[in-house]
């Protein structure tokens, strides 16, 4: 990405790749922020990630030679937490298992300074440059990006509301928790699962906003890009990893079984 934030690039239209990164390892993050990826997500829900590790990997990031916008999907929809992240330079917060507006409304109000939210102010801290950018009170909420994630029935059938609550940017789908929602856990591939996507995406674009999800390898990326959505992730540090892992060990035991096996004719 070139330079912008995420606010700037993730629009209607675009078509942007990400990495989901859950192993906790900066050098991780380094080495995914080289890449040319689009966006990367540091996950503290399903990831031992904690606090003091996420300015760690902001700057492991910020080191890459192109700028590479980062999420951080919270571990929970908390005010202290927001604050906390926000203090020490997140600009990109997802909010998981948000269910209805008033929920969205009042995650929007956590990352705003009065009298707009609810955000504690103090005056030295790392977004800030540790008091050296006296405009940040007023420029922040320009660089700032909501995510709210949607993974029930429920959530997606109240899109239309969520969309309408002033601040939030984007809306992401968590595929897995949806399938588990609609009784089809571990398939979110299920033709129910894909329909009910469909129809959170159509409503997240009648609003006027884009969609996230969650498509890990190149085909169901593709697809999904194809049918729309602005932002998935393609794949996960821990999934590559194993994947990768897994194929090479797979690969170089065929090949010791195949030169055995000549050996043996010779």
């Amino acid at each position: 990405m070139s330079g912008k934030t995420l606010k700037q690039s993730l629009c209607r239209g675009s078509r942007l790749s990400g990495f989901w990164l859950s192993l906790c390892a900066p050098i991780a993050t380094e080495i995914a922020a080289g890449s040319g990826i689009d966006w990367l997500l540091l996950d503290m829900e399903h990831a031992p990630n904690d606090l003091s590790q996420i300015t760690d990997h902001l700057r492991a990031a910020a080191s890459a030679s192109t700028t590479t916008p980062v999420i951080v999907r919270m571990p929970t929809s908390d005010q202290t937490m927001t604050k906390r992240l926000l203090d020490i330079g997140v600009q990109n917060l997802m909010f998981p298992m948000i269910q209805n507006a008033e929920e969205a409304r009042r995650a929007v109000s956590w990352t705003r300074y009065p009298p707009e939210g609810l955000r504690g102010i103090s005056a030295t801290i790392r977004a800030n440059n540790y008091g050296r950018d006296t405009g940040y009170l007023s420029s922040y909420a320009a660089s700032q990006c909501v995510i709210v994630q949607v993974e029930t029935p429920e959530a997606v059938d109240n899109i239309p509301a969520i969309s309408e609550v002033p601040g939030v940017d984007a809306i992401f789908i968590g595929p897995g928790d949806l399938s588990a929602a609609m009784g089809h856990a571990g398939n979110p591939m299920h033709p129910d699962v894909q329909a009910k996507i469909r129809a959170a995406v159509s409503e997240i674009h009648r609003a006027g906003l884009p969609a996230g999800i969650l498509g890990y390898g190149a085909e169901p990326a593709q697809r999904y890009f194809d049918d729309g959505i602005e932002f998935v992730a393609i794949a996960g540090d821990a999934w590559l990893l194993a994947r990768q892992m897994d194929a090479l060990v797979q690969t170089m035991g065929q090949s010791t079984t195949t030169s055995k096996h000549q050996t043996d004719k010779d």
